[in-house]
């Protein structure tokens, strides 16, 4: 199984992989998006170290339980080889309603299959009250083409 683009990356290629990165999680299916990591990739999320696919749709089902309305902007930072690195920002609600816009970094590893073997987020929450939200899509698709992305949001 393979994910283009397929490393080495150029820039259009790793806009690509971003953009479909990003569009896969605001689908918020775990089993989903679990298929674009290796069958033994190695995460660090904030904490949080994992390996493997099961574990990782363990840890998505978990996260989107928690994290309500969650809608999801990634941006490409860098790129060389088989290597992306990207800043994001999201924003949900808790099962209270408080809002939150957490921001992060990742960076990303890929194989020569396209696929992710390394995932490090390091990702920082704040509250926000609902009129300070940015992020207006329907949640339960991907981000519509015209709406701005974290450059045009000056986030």
């Amino acid at each position: 199984m393979s994910r283009s683009p397929l490393p080495p990356f150029d820039e259009a290629g790793a806009v690509l992989k971003v953009r479909s990165a990003e569009d896969g999680w605001n689908t918020r299916d775990p089993e989903r998006i679990a298929l674009a990591y290796s069958e033994d990739s190695r995460w660090r999320n904030r904490s949080v170290f994992l390996t493997g696919r099961p574990a990782i749709v363990d840890f998505l089902a978990g996260k989107w339980e928690r994290e309500l309305e969650y809608r999801l902007i990634k941006e490409l930072w860098a790129y060389t080889g088989d290597v992306i690195a990207v800043r994001f920002a999201y924003e949900y609600h808790d099962a209270a309603g408080q809002w939150f816009r957490a921001y992060g970094n990742e960076n990303w590893k890929f194989d020569d299959d396209g696929l992710m073997t390394h995932r490090h987020a390091s990702i920082n929450d704040v509250a926000i009250d609902e009129s300070e939200r940015l992020f207006f899509w329907d949640h339960s698709g991907p981000r519509p083409s015209d709406h701005p992305g974290l450059t045009e949001l000056g986030l």
